[in-house]
């Protein structure tokens, strides 16, 4: 907006005096100028290689230029080329290529030169490239079949045109793919399907690349997707596998989310300011997942964010630097969340902050020419004139350069130029032509002369005068034929001659003058101005209910100007009346006859002239007719006839008419407002006075541009708001707050960057919103340093040293004046990294697995920034023992605040560990301390890597083993304990044997034969005993024959023993005593040792002599076949099972044979267990048996720090004790401290198999 000068009512006439600012002034064309360009191509040109090439460069000057083109930086000869011709009076190329000659012939850079005497102006480089839409390249894409649910990509990978190509899929029908949250197409173009459906078996997915600047569209091949449902995949399958082989029922489930586009946790993003900024995330899962977004380091802009694609793109329009950052996307769905952080850098192409502008000096006068841009990064300036760099064009005394000014002094006429002012960095340029013209002449107003302005009363006035002069004219405003000048403050006189009445009045009316003079002489111009009568509408249409059928009359008289002639027209709804006969509109009336119910709705008359139009509006509701109708008790009608007066600069008057109030009476009205030029469309609370009062005085804002509307209340609710009153715009006045939240943070070592919450429009006050920055050191002598920057919300101070607080000033300002000084803020400027390491570091061992660290605080100033705290870094350099060969990580801990002590939990015991301290500020750590040593103490070790029992014989078993994983010290012996186990399940006396610690076998001879034992076993350090581990093993048979059981309660029996082939299934027992219980046994010797099971079974009572042998009854046979045929497929079943390496729950096994040290033996309790043994199954007895050869693993106790809570970089309290739950990883112990491991019986092995 150009600036202002408001001029009081002193003594001093209206004058305004204008420096060297002379933007708005246009030089004569007939007086001598240099050349102006005033068209041209755009930078980048792509032209359609079907069409003749038209390259712009059009100018204006006195004398009229003549042009000149280079080509990819030399002279380009027009006359040589028969297919190239410039029209005539311009540099515009016409390059005739339909005929004949190729595009790509003229591809090139091309710039244009118009000069004159006075100088020369240069075009941009104008890039031509022909528009280029290749076709896709064959390929032979192979059918995709899926398995439903699972995730799905279709690459589309378009041929490279220019411009890009715009991508979407279609069928063969030429009809678009349907996409959804679940299927979707992303910013590459391929289709991405976060899970398949049946339903998305198709033949013809079908990318298309639409090129549009040559208006074609070329097709890749179809491709098929084949989605293939659980049922149907499991029907294949079960016909070519065998049933432990059979597919199974959700191999592609539900599913959390992961991302298809982009790959990994995080990636970064590279935008220009001004353009789009588009981030992209497409997830796969199960069920589909939901996409969301949001900024790390703040909030998302409102008005320029937007989501697209399904919410799975984001774009930000109108970037700027303030829009860098950290923008984190997240996929959601009810199994899980994964999200994916991108890192945007908005980087800027050059833009202008001041352009030089033409620059029309006289003989003698100074002036100069400034070019300032911004961008990032910071853009490079440099000059030339007419053309040719500065530094090698001829010499001008009267011109200095000082960067990006230009300075001129006592200049001269041979000094007129065209100079050119680029601004370029990697991301693009700017040039601009601004010519100096030396000229002397006197003043000329270019104004038509005796204009006539008409305005209506109480409205701004403006009165032109365009003038021209060099020197620069002052200018001089006079009313009245008698030449007395304007002295009144109620003039505003605008830089470009302009006069402003802001609120014109009757008396206004006259002949104004303006005046130009300068030393050369005066020129003048009379201009006429009339002041009219606003229009009026002083009847207005009323509200009407009108029954079906009947006649209604609306009125609208209209009062206006007499010298202006009024136009009245009728709206329905805002739209033209029903072009019936049943409407009819003379001068003050609407009648509409026969009234039906589609005649209800809002009727307005609208009254224009030449000036101004005003309207008012009724609402005609149609009803049924009723011959008595009843009382209706609803909410008022609206209020009407909405009027503004006593017009005041910060409070304004409103009176409204009623509505009806439907036989209840009105309690309250309430007032809202509208500011249309902050907040367009959005209605606000302003006041609410009582039902019985009509007329309120409003306090208002400055600057803002109310529309009122009023709603009456009554006990039923709440009207339709009234229709808006005139708007009215109140004075503009200095801010009376200023910005908030002020805070000042390095983001750099050597930078300041300050930030605040900027001032609404609505706070503002008046046009022109600025801020001025304020800062200096806090504890320095120095001024203040202040800058005035726009409406932006940071400003970054660069060239600061490192952490220094700073007291900082954000205070609001607009073209009004300032608002109130402002409270100063503290900051600080940017951190780097500590300059020095923690000293005096001790390390005190508090047990094998603990140590205390003690080191001496960093001095304060070394820190360089904010102390967060202290990091310890700590790792073991060699076990003693020397039997550990782990790789080793280096860990860390950190210490919050000015803590100088802390612990290191988690050390392994009897090892070498080495640390050192670093301080760490918010830019980092500092260097580290020298490296301490110190040396954990002996520990009690872990249990026995493995234990196995091999050979075993009639009265001996071998005990293998493997030592501990972490023996944590020296090993001095190991402790080997073992007891029988009886038939009852009964354990027998513990025997205690010592090894030496260098045996890893050992034999016990003197056993029972086939007899269960079970064995515990550990190791021993120095510091104690470890964990034991368990294992039992069985004695062999005796070939002779089977130990003796019970039978029948006549004593005991020798075991009858026969050898039966291993094809059979089945065996008949013969010479039974009848009535006499017996136990059988089926056993197997196969690789993994002897394995049996056995049953109890009873035969019948002695008969008469009658009695039929029973070992020759077929019910019989059939039972012991069909016991027979089950245990032989159990023990198929469990080698098999056996040799695929399966491992068995022991849990029952456990607790039924606890360690007899820690827990007492207890009598059968009669309670049924599981056994897990293949040798002893009897469903009435708790027990436990394993076959000998066995081996277990158990691994060590690793005390590491990733039993803490937080792993490698734990945080500790205050004391130095670690913070949070202690909830590593710990191997299940069983309840009593034994350890077992076995295979599980046949029935379980079955059942874990079917």
């Amino acid at each position: 907006m150009p600036k202002k000068k408001y001029l009081s009512a002193g003594r001093v006439p209206l004058i305004l005096f204008l420096c060297q600012i002379v933007s708005t002034l246009e030089v004569p064309l007939d007086l001598v100028q240099p050349p102006t360009i005033t068209k041209q191509s755009p930078k980048d040109y792509i032209i359609d290689p079907r069409e003749n090439i038209v390259i712009q460069c059009e100018a204006k000057g006195k004398p009229p230029p003549s042009f000149s083109w280079t080509r990819n930086g030399t002279h380009f000869d027009i006359d040589k080329d028969p297919l190239v011709t410039m029209n005539p009076g311009s540099g515009t190329l016409v390059i005739n290529i339909l005929s004949e000659g190729k595009a790509e012939t003229y591809e090139g850079i091309y710039q244009c030169t118009a000069r004159n005497e006075r100088g020369a102006a240069i075009s941009n480089n104008i890039v031509v490239r022909p528009s280029r839409s290749p076709l896709w390249t064959k390929e032979k894409l192979e059918p995709m079949t899926l398995q439903n649910g699972q995730p799905l990509v279709l690459p589309c990978r378009p041929p490279i045109g220019l411009p890009p190509p715009i991508i979407f899929w279609m069928d063969n029908s030429f009809q678009r793919l349907p996409q959804s949250e679940r299927v979707s197409q992303g910013l590459n173009g391929d289709l991405y399907f976060s899970n398949v459906l049946p339903e998305d078996t198709r033949e013809d997915y079908i990318c298309y690349a639409r090129f549009n600047h040559t208006q074609t569209i070329q097709q890749k091949q179809p491709i098929s997707v084949k989605v293939i449902s659980v049922d149907d995949l499991n029907d294949t399958i079960a016909a070519n596998l065998s049933d432990t082989e059979f597919y199974g029922g959700k191999s592609s489930g539900e599913r959390p989310p992961t991302f298809l586009t982009p790959e990994g946790n995080a990636s970064n993003k590279e935008e220009l300011r001004g353009n789009t900024l588009s981030l992209e995330c497409i997830a796969e899962g199960l069920p589909t997942p939901i996409i969301h977004w949001r900024k790390e380091d703040g909030t998302l802009p409102a008005n320029r964010t937007f989501y697209k694609n399904f919410r799975k793109t984001l774009q930000i329009i109108h970037v700027s630097e303030a829009d860098s950052g950290k923008y984190q996307c997240i996929a959601k769905n009810a199994l899980g969340v994964v999200h994916h952080t991108i890192a945007v850098t908005v980087k800027a192409a050059p833009y202008w902050i001041m352009a030089p502008r033409n620059l029309v000096l006289s003989p003698g006068e100074d002036g100069s020419l400034i070019c300032r841009a911004n961008g990032n990064p910071k853009p490079k300036i440099s000059w030339l004139t007419n053309g040719v760099p500065i530094e090698i064009a001829p010499d001008d005394p009267s011109r200095k350069i000082d960067g990006d000014t230009i300075i001129f002094s006592t200049i001269q006429e041979r000094s007129s130029a065209v100079y050119q002012c680029n601004a370029s960095n990697e991301y693009g340029y700017l040039l601009a032509n601004a010519f100096v013209n030396v000229l002397a002449e006197p003043p000329r107003i270019l104004t038509s002369a005796n204009t006539l302005y008409q305005v209506i009363a109480n409205r701004p006035a403006l009165l032109d005068c365009v003038f021209f002069g060099s020197p620069l004219p002052t200018i001089e405003w006079f009313k009245g034929a008698k030449g007395s000048a304007l002295r009144e403050d109620i003039y505003v006189l605008h830089e470009n001659g302009t006069l402003e009445i802001p609120v014109a009045q009757k008396d206004s009316t006259g002949t104004y003058t303006c005046v130009a003079r300068n030393k050369l002489g005066m020129a003048k111009n009379e201009v006429q101005l009339e002041i009219k009568d606003p229009t009026m509408i002083i009847k207005q249409p009323e509200y009407a209910v009108v029954q079906r059928g009947g006649t209604v009359t609306f009125e609208c008289k209209v009062k206006h100007d007499p010298t202006l002639v009024p136009t009245v027209r009728w709206l329905k709804d805002n739209s033209e009346l029903p072009n019936e006969d049943r409407f009819t509109v003379n001068k003050d009336h609407l009648v509409i006859a026969d009234v039906i119910d589609h005649d209800g709705g809002t009727y307005t008359c609208v009254a224009n002239t030449t000036l101004d139009n005003v309207s008012a509006s009724a609402m005609l509701s149609v009803v049924a007719p009723t011959p008595t109708p009843a009382p209706i008790y609803d909410v008022p009608n609206p209020p009407f006839d909405l009027e503004l007066t006593n017009h005041l600069d910060k409070s304004v008057q409103l009176s409204w008419t009623p509505g009806d109030n439907n036989n209840s009476p009105i309690t309250k009205f309430i007032i809202e407002y509208e500011d249309s030029m902050h907040d367009a469309g959005l209605w606000h609370h302003l006041t609410e006075v009582p039902g019985t009062q009509t007329t309120t005085q409003l306090q208002l804002s400055p600057y803002v541009n109310y529309s009122f509307r009023v709603v009456a209340v009554n006990s039923i609710g709440s009207s339709l708001p009234s229709e808006a009153s005139e708007q009215y715009l109140t004075k503009a006045a200095e801010p009376d707050k200023n910005p908030t939240n002020v805070e000042g943070l390095g983001s750099e070592p050597d930078n300041l960057v300050i930030t605040w919450k900027p001032l609404s429009g609505f706070e503002s006050n008046g046009p022109g919103l600025q801020y001025k920055v304020s800062w200096r050191q806090k504890d320095g002598d120095d001024d203040w340093t202040s800058v005035v920057v726009a409406n932006v919300s940071k400003y970054i101070v660069s060239g600061t040293p490192t952490f220094v607080p700073y007291l900082i000033k954000v205070q609001a300002l607009n073209d009004v004046g300032f608002a109130p000084e402002p409270a100063a803020v503290m900051g600080h400027s940017g951190e780097d990294l500590p300059m020095v390491a923690p000293g005096n570091v001790r390390v005190n061992v508090v047990n094998s697995t603990l140590a205390e660290v003690h080191w001496d605080p960093v001095p304060l100033k070394s820190i360089r920034g904010h102390l967060q705290g202290y990091r310890i870094y700590y790792w073991k350099t060699q076990s003693t023992s020397k039997r550990s060969k782990r790789h080793l990580e280096k860990k860390i801990l950190t210490f919050q605040g000015s803590k100088t002590h802390g612990m290191l939990p988690g050390l392994e015991p009897f090892s070498h560990y080495k640390l050192n301290v670093r301080v760490v500020n918010g830019k980092g750590e500092g260097p580290a301390s020298p490296d301490r040593v110190f040396t954990t103490p002996e520990g009690v070790p872990s249990a026995p890597s493995s234990l196995k029992i091999i050979n075993p014989t009639l009265d001996s078993l071998t005990l293998e083993w493997e030592p501990p994983s972490h023996p944590n010290g020296i090993l001095t012996e190991y402790t080997l304990k073992y007891q029988p186990i009886n038939s009852t399940h009964e354990l027998g006396p513990l025997v205690d044997i010592k090894i030496p610690a260098n045996k890893t076998r050992w034999t016990l001879k003197n056993l029972n034969f086939s007899t269960r034992y079970k064995f515990y076993f550990y190791a021993q350090t120095s510091a104690g005993s470890g964990s034991q581990i368990t294992e039992e093993a069985v004695t062999t048979v005796d070939e002779a024959g089977i130990p003796p059981d019970v039978g029948a309660g006549k004593g005991k029996e020798d075991w009858r023993k026969e050898i039966v082939n291993g094809s059979r299934s089945y065996f008949g027992l013969k010479g039974l005593m009848p009535g006499t219980a017996y136990k059988v046994r089926v056993g197997a010797e196969g690789d993994s040792g002897f394995v049996s099971a056995e049953d109890v079974f009873e035969t019948g009572p002695a008969m008469a002599s009658r009695q039929v042998d029973i070992a020759t009854q077929g019910w019989f046979i059939g039972l012991m076949c069909a016991v027979a045929l089950l245990i032989l497929i159990l023990l198929i079943v469990c080698f098999i099972r056996r040799n695929k390496g399966g491992k068995y729950p022991v849990k029952e096994k456990e607790d039924a044979h606890a360690d007899p040290e820690i827990q007492p033996m207890k009598e059968d309790d009669g309670t049924f267990g599981e056994y897990s043994d293949a040798e002893y199954q009897r469903p009435s007895k708790k027990g436990s048996r394993t076959p000998s050869e066995r081996t277990v693993d158990k691994a060590g106790s690793d005390d590491s720090l990733v039993d803490y809570g937080e792993g490698v970089n734990g945080q500790f309290n205050e004391d130095g004790s670690f913070i949070g739950q202690y909830s590593g990883k710990k191997e299940k112990e069983p309840a009593e401290g034994n350890e077992s491991s076995e295979a599980p019986s046949p029935v379980n092995a079955m059942n874990s198999f079917v």
